[in-house]
């Protein structure tokens, strides 16, 4: 079951939305950060197998990531991100579609919250319609997509934390 913020589901939405969530093991800080900055998202960003190129990259409310996600099998998908609302380190509201006019777009809401040493992330898409959203599952693997991000975003981040704790001419 789908569950607005406040633990009851939101049943305006919930044949609307895709909810995927992970806990990450390092601070929320760190988590945050990889989503701030564009040399931190081109590492991890996307499904298996998917690479990032970045066109343009401004982090802040009403700015914008414009980039391309290149599948495995060769296929590019062009892809666009407006920021509406970011509050460090807790939470990161957002519009992704192909375009910045995208009539399709979805509106997304990721939050991080602290579990001890660890960090519970949490990403709600909302779709505007339950046919746009019964297409990103079917079509395009959006839940299974959303974990494999989140997957990627885990190893990444803990790649940064053991660089961060190796002593410097330790490395392999």
């Amino acid at each position: 079951m789908t569950t607005s913020s406040g633990g009851e589901a939101d049943h305006m939405t919930t044949d609307r939305e895709i909810v995927v969530s992970r806990t990450i093991g390092a601070p929320r800080e760190l988590v945050f950060e990889a989503f701030t900055q564009v040399r931190h998202l081109s590492r991890w960003w996307g499904p298996e197998g998917f690479t990032t190129t970045t066109r343009s990259f401004e982090f802040g409310a009403g700015g914008a990531w414009d980039f391309v996600m290149h599948g495995p099998d060769g296929t590019d998908y062009q892809e666009w991100i407006t920021w509406t609302e970011i509050v460090p380190p807790k939470r990161i509201a957002l519009v992704h579609g192909e375009s910045h006019d995208d009539p399709n777009a979805f509106e997304s809401v990721l939050t991080f919250e602290p579990a001890g040493k660890e960090t519970l992330i949490v990403m709600r898409a909302v779709f505007p319609t339950k046919e746009l959203r019964d297409q990103a599952v079917e079509k395009y693997h959006a839940i299974e997509g959303g974990k494999q991000t989140l997957r990627n975003l885990a190893a990444y981040v803990a790649e940064l934390t053991r660089n961060e704790t190796t002593p410097k001419g330790a490395e392999g």
